[in-house]
């Protein structure tokens, strides 16, 4: 058996994917279109990678026991179940920005189609047939385009078609109307664009508002002259509603990549020569491919590491900045010292994050948090994935406040619980110098500074002399060196803190032992080795 983790191939991707991947896994293969191949081939798999063919849905999570990651080489996940990954603990990770130059200029070349007949003409001239008069097409120049959906592929279709002398207006109720003139776009109501629009071009996602969003009704307020072009989504323009409109006139011609269901070899639209169909190649070119192959194959490998993933579709933090990235390991380690030092898990959790940092967005660093958390704590892999979903079970309250304001260091996490009894139990670090050293600054209402090491003891006893000496005797003569201390009390006599780093495990007969000797109201060991 290999001890390799195991990725399954389900599709034809490009040969870049696996190189990307690298040696450290067993690359297997399958036709993922094949329901009864694809079941028993998932079952024993950490990753499976596919594109459009293969349906990742409830029942295929559920025949995977071992699944981590689904990965989908392309921008869309109409055939992952996200919902059902997501309370198997498994990541969804696509490619997003793979295929948007490759999905621009398809659609581009579908407005041009449209607009000139190409493919009719050339397979009537290949037929023996010279129709010149037949195929008279119209200008794009000086015409209106209608972009719906102004997202990062409508606004490359713009660019492009503002190239042509084309006049672009678009309707997207997400975009303010300064940044689409900052593109020269101007901004309409759907019914406004649909009404003065003599081309038009569809580039949103599907979804329940979407779906059927050019149907009917709409295609009752286009210009007769009009053609629509969806490279995007199947089902956005309703099909049914289009042929209706192309036999009655309403419309001139369409350009169409996708469909309501696919494969679709079979349409009412097929019969109009007006009508220019492609296979849903919005994402075949070999640039594209080679993209979407090499990104989730790098997500692969992040995921599979424990990594937190930017491309993860059903992780919370999205992109995370440059400046925030050192933060993730730290935090995660804070959530594994919490869980060490309370010694069950609270009721309520508090990510707290002070200082420069939290001028970007710091939601990953509670994720992070809660990763290491429960790192300890449930016998499952723990990813960022499936941290929330554990605390949810578990009835955590998790929350996070952040504050520009740190007057002792440049950036501080926190990790702050209240355990089942009322006691409320905190660690706080910080990252030092340009090499981002990962330091303990605070544990509850004591100050520390201490470089995090693999193995440290933390003990609280009342403030008196000889103690330090004790605790080191019995460590010298258990053969463990200490590696580094800090004592921290904030009275003579009070109750007193101290955080010690040693080079390899303290077993818990000497925990035990030094916490009878100095009468320590609390010990407890952390190990943060894998």
């Amino acid at each position: 058996m290999s001890s390799k983790p195991v990725v399954l191939i389900a599709e034809e991707l490009s040969p870049a994917t696996v190189d990307a991947l690298g040696p450290d896994f067993e690359i297997r293969h399958c036709n993922g279109a094949d329901r009864a191949e694809l079941l028993p081939a998932i079952a024993g798999v950490d990753a499976i990678l596919v594109r459009s063919a293969t349906k990742v849905d409830a029942e295929a999570i559920a025949a995977a026991k071992q699944l981590k990651v689904v990965a989908r080489a392309g921008v869309g996940l109409d055939n992952v179940d996200v919902s059902a990954a997501t309370k198997a603990g498994v990541m969804v990770v696509n490619a997003p920005t793979s295929n948007i130059v490759t999905a621009a200029e398809l659609a581009c070349g579908l407005l041009v189609a449209t607009a000139r007949h190409i493919p009719q003409a050339n397979t009537a001239l290949k037929n023996g047939e010279w129709k010149r008069s037949k195929y008279t097409g119209v200008e794009l120049s000086e015409k209106v385009l209608g972009v719906v959906g102004l997202g990062r592929i409508g606004v490359l279709v713009a660019q492009r078609m503002s190239a042509f002398g084309m006049k672009i207006v678009a309707y997207d109720p997400y975009v303010q109307p300064a940044r689409a003139a900052q593109m020269g776009v101007k901004l309409l109501t759907l019914d406004e664009l649909l009404e003065v629009a003599d081309f038009i071009t569809v580039h949103l996602p599907k979804t329940p508002e979407t779906l059927g969003l050019i149907g009917d009704e709409a295609l009752h307020k286009v210009k007769p002259s009009v053609r629509i072009v969806n490279a995007a989504r199947g089902g956005i323009v309703d099909e049914e509603a289009l042929a209706s409109a192309l036999k009655e006139g309403r419309v001139a011609g369409a350009g169409l990549d996708v469909y309501a269901k696919e494969p679709c070899t079979d349409s009412p639209l097929f019969q109009f020569d007006q009508v220019v169909c492609t296979p849903h190649l919005g994402a075949s070119t070999d640039e594209a491919q080679e993209k979407a192959g090499i990104a989730v194959a790098k997500s692969v490998r992040l995921a599979l590491a424990g990594e937190l993933v930017p491309d993860a579709v059903n992780v919370q933090g999205g992109v995370i900045a440059e400046d925030v990235r050192p933060g993730l390991p730290l935090a995660e380690k804070l959530g594994r010292i919490f869980t060490a030092l309370s010694g069950e898990v609270a009721a309520r959790l508090d990510v707290e994050v002070y200082g420069e940092i939290t001028q970007h967005d710091v939601k990953v660093l509670e994720l992070s948090a809660l990763k290491g958390v429960f790192e300890d704590v449930v016998d499952e892999t723990v990813s960022y994935v499936n941290a929330p979903l554990f605390a949810q079970e578990r009835g955590v309250e998790v929350r996070l406040t952040t504050s520009s304001e740190s007057p002792e260091h440049r950036n501080v996490v926190t990790v702050r619980g209240t355990l089942a009894n009322g006691e409320e139990v905190a660690v706080s670090g910080t990252l030092a110098g340009p090499k981002h050293l990962q330091k303990i600054v605070a544990i509850g209402e004591h100050d520390v500074d201490l470089a995090l090491a693999d193995h440290m003891v933390v003990l609280r006893y009342e403030d008196r002399p000889g103690v330090v000496g004790a605790v080191g005797k019995i460590l010298g003569e258990a053969g463990l060196n200490i590696a580094g201390m800090q004592v921290s009390r904030q009275d003579a006599g009070g109750e007193a803190l101290v955080v010690l780093t040693v080079d390899d495990t303290i077993p818990q007969s000497v925990l035990s032992e030094i916490a009878e000797e100095i009468g320590a109201t609390s010990a407890r060991s952390v190990n943060l080795t894998d």
